[in-house]
């Protein structure tokens, strides 16, 4: 290198620095002079080709507005983040614009200012594979229709040719809870005649595949088929959505569906019921089945839901007054004429009851509640009241309320069971009678409660009179009085004397009786004792006088031999003169009685005296020895 480019570079090299600085930084130095556009990294390049010169495709074909191959115009193709070349100012226009970002809760709408044209009946371009719409090549090439797309872009960041594609934002679908979507489609194949909804077709996702919907046969306009609680990435360019409460059937209440939509049906009632046709569920009509109490996601548009109370429901015939379930709001006091010409009011209280499964056939013949009781209700009970009122008079008809009421119920009864419903009871209440005859009743009673009055005080004054009579027999009759109960005191003390008497005298006989049952027991208990005792002691003497008695024997024989060896030695006689007075000597018995008494032919001997005297000094003599002796 030349030694003086050199020492130029030395002495300007901060010159030198700061020109290429300008050349590199400075985009529009190198996009003049050298083709170079550089994309920053949240951008895109939408490029514009300005003209050509030659070539077969110089020009843009009939109707097209972005460029394929190289037309000028609008190119379909765009620049992505980076450096790119060969891109001169002179043939090329480049705008830079932002990635499109669909932000989160919303989704992209899109409409495509380029492509083939709609096909017929279609409102919404078809959807073509082409990115999300990041590829216009792709789009263009698969098919795509210009104008309002069918397919949505969800939340996130794009890379989009805005000078093919239009985006704008919408919001995401949310249902809440308690509650359904009814949709309308605007796409799609047009309704058959007669059809109100479009039946459910499979495979749209709940109508967020809207494509799908389309080509699997979906219908355009109102759907039979509604969409749950959450959220949604729906176009609103197809379809609408409506939000309705989910249909709730309460407690004590069954639903009866009405279907304005669905494959026609058969009956399934029968010949017995000639009031209309009950079908199966899913069929048009009224389904013989009802719903049970719950909540149901029913599309109110193509059901109807009539509510019918299974409980029992009182009807008031009475003017204000008026149930929660309001069907009786119209009703009002029944007017009826008597046989004697008098009009009166009564008021009526009904109480009816709908079978679960007779509910449908009500609804069939009535098609609502409310009509039932207009149409046969109101009807039926009011004339019966009337014609029972002309045959009798209003005084009659008040005095026998309860058999009337007895009677309407049996007939009442007996003419609804012909409508599907039982009537369980019939009450009367209020009955008004007119004025005027309320006016002559009143007096008439006012007259005989004056006599009543009258009456009561006559018996009063009598009464009165009575009393006075009595007052005064018993102001003389106040000492008889006293005299009648001193002698009645008199005689109760009497009677308390005798009873104490007798009292006294049955307590001295129970205790005699006590005393004598004691003694009795205690000397039959020593008579025991002494009855053993003396067993005891008998053994005892038997034994000892046993042994006595032979020993008495055995000194007897030998005394008896001693004797009868004394009485052989001398008389007889002589014998028992000398034991007789040694018996005598002995127990000191004189020997001469002071009376001598004698009573034989012979004056009595000796013997007899002494033994006499024996007898007087109460002396007994050894009479055992003497008659052994003898």
């Amino acid at each position: 290198m030349d030694s003086s480019l050199v020492l130029f570079a030395e002495r300007n090299a901060w010159w030198i620095l700061l020109i290429l600085a300008v050349v590199v930084f400075n985009r529009g130095f190198l996009r003049v002079f050298f083709g170079t556009v550089i994309v920053s990294k949240d951008e895109i390049g939408i490029l514009t080709k300005k003209w050509v010169l030659f070539g077969a495709h110089r020009e843009l074909p009939g109707g097209a507005i972005v460029a394929l191959n190289g037309e000028a115009g609008v190119q379909a193709d765009t620049l992505a983040p980076g450096i790119h070349f060969g891109l001169w100012a002179w043939q090329y226009a480049v705008v830079k614009v932002p990635f499109t970002t669909i932000e989160k809760g919303k989704i992209g709408i899109v409409e495509a200012r380029d492509g083939r044209p709609l096909s017929s009946g279609r409102v919404l371009g078809r959807t073509v594979e082409c990115s999300s719409f990041q590829d216009a090549r792709a789009f263009l090439t698969g098919g795509g229709e210009r104008g309002p797309q069918i397919a949505i872009i969800p939340p996130g960041t794009y890379r989009i040719n805005l000078a093919m594609f239009q985006v704008s934002m919408g919001d995401v679908l949310e249902v809440p809870d308690n509650m359904v979507g009814i949709v309308t489609t605007k796409d799609g194949a047009p309704l058959a005649t007669g059809e109100i909804a479009g039946k459910e077709v499979p495979g749209h996702n709940s109508f967020q595949d809207a494509e799908s919907f389309v080509r699997n046969g979906g219908h355009k306009g109102l759907q039979e088929q509604v969409i749950l609680s959450g959220r949604y990435f729906m176009n609103p360019r197809f379809a609408t959505v409506e939000m309705k409460p989910m249909t709730e059937v309460p407690i004590a209440n069954v639903g009866v569906v009405i279907a304005y939509v669905g494959a026609e049906g058969v009956d399934q009632t029968g010949d017995a019921f000639k009031h209309g046709n009950l079908v199966k569920r899913g069929q048009k009509g009224v389904w013989v089945d009802p719903l049970d109490p719950g909540k149901y996601p029913v599309n109110p548009y193509t059901h109807k839901v009539e509510l019918v109370p299974t409980a029992n429901i009182v009807l008031n015939w009475a003017t204000g007054k008026s149930e929660a379930h309001k069907l009786d709001e119209r009703l009002s006091t029944i007017t009826v004429r008597s046989s004697d010409g008098f009009t009166f009011n009564l008021d009526v209280a009904q109480i009816i009851h709908v079978p679960r499964n007779d509910a449908p056939k009500v609804i069939a013949r009535f098609g609502t509640m409310a009509n039932l009781v207009t149409q046969v209700l109101e009807p039926t009970i009011g004339n019966y009241f009337r014609n029972a009122a002309q045959t009798s008079d209003v005084i009659e008809f008040l005095k026998k309320r309860s058999e009337r009421q007895v009677e309407a119920k049996t007939a009442i009864q007996a003419a609804l069971t012909e409508y599907n419903v039982n009537a369980i009871d019939t009450l009367i209440g209020d009955i008004v009678p007119p004025e005027a005859l309320m006016k002559t009743l009143t007096d008439r009673k006012i007259a005989e409660q004056e006599q009543v009055t009258y009456k009561t005080q006559q018996l009063a004054e009598e009464t009165r009179k009575d009393l006075q009579q009595a007052r005064a027999m018993a102001d003389t009759q106040a000492r008889v009085v006293d005299a009648e109960r001193s002698v009645s005191i008199a005689e109760f003390a009497a009677q308390v004397q005798v009873k104490q008497a007798q009292g006294s005298g049955q307590s001295k006989t129970i205790n005699a009786e006590a005393d004598a049952r004691v003694r009795t027991i205690s000397a039959e208990a020593e008579a025991r004792a002494k009855t053993i005792n003396a067993e005891a002691d008998a053994n005892v003497v038997i034994t000892v006088g046993n042994a006595d008695a032979e020993k008495a024997r055995a000194v007897g024989t030998a005394e008896a031999d001693v004797i009868k060896l004394k009485i052989e030695s001398m008389e007889s006689g002589n014998y028992a003169a000398v034991q007789i007075a040694q018996a005598l000597a002995v127990n000191h018995v004189q020997l001469v009685p002071q009376i001598v008494a004698g009573g034989g032919s012979n004056g009595g001997s000796l013997v007899d005296v002494l033994l006499a005297n024996l007898i007087r000094d109460g002396i007994k003599p050894k009479v055992v020895e003497i008659e052994e002796a003898k």
